[in-house]
């Protein structure tokens, strides 16, 4: 049951990169048709583009639940691949444990990068 259950994460999390990463290219690579983020004139990668994007809530909040779902699906399926391999029980938790931990610092590090820099181009 458990495993059935971080499968279904594992799948929503799949889709949650796949909206997410749909918006990107929809903001950075339709510019033209789509310039709804983008000052008028400029092209997404311009610095007062790039600040008035960042001085938005809603991006900041999508780029961590982007990194949450990205790291939660990468690890997940590199567990997969691993457990593929046969390993022992007690080496199956310990990679369990080492994966969860890594991202979750990842994860915490990445989130702390995210709203500083949210934080930052508010202030300016």
């Amino acid at each position: 049951m458990r495993d059935q259950r971080l499968w279904t994460w594992h799948v929503l999390a799949g889709l949650v990169i796949a909206v997410l990463l749909g918006l990107h290219m929809a903001v950075m690579h339709l510019d033209t048709v789509l310039g709804w983020f983008n000052p008028e004139g400029l092209k997404p990668i311009a610095w007062e583009s790039v600040l008035q994007r960042a001085r938005l809530g809603f991006f900041t909040v999508s780029y961590v639940v982007l990194l949450g779902a990205a790291l939660f699906h990468g690890l997940y399926g590199l567990r997969n691949i691993l457990f593929e391999l046969g390993p022992g029980r007690g080496v199956k938790g310990l990679i369990s444990v080492v994966l969860a931990l890594g991202g979750a610092g990842l994860f915490v590090f990445g989130a702390w990068a995210a709203w500083t820099a949210g934080a930052l181009a508010r202030s300016l």
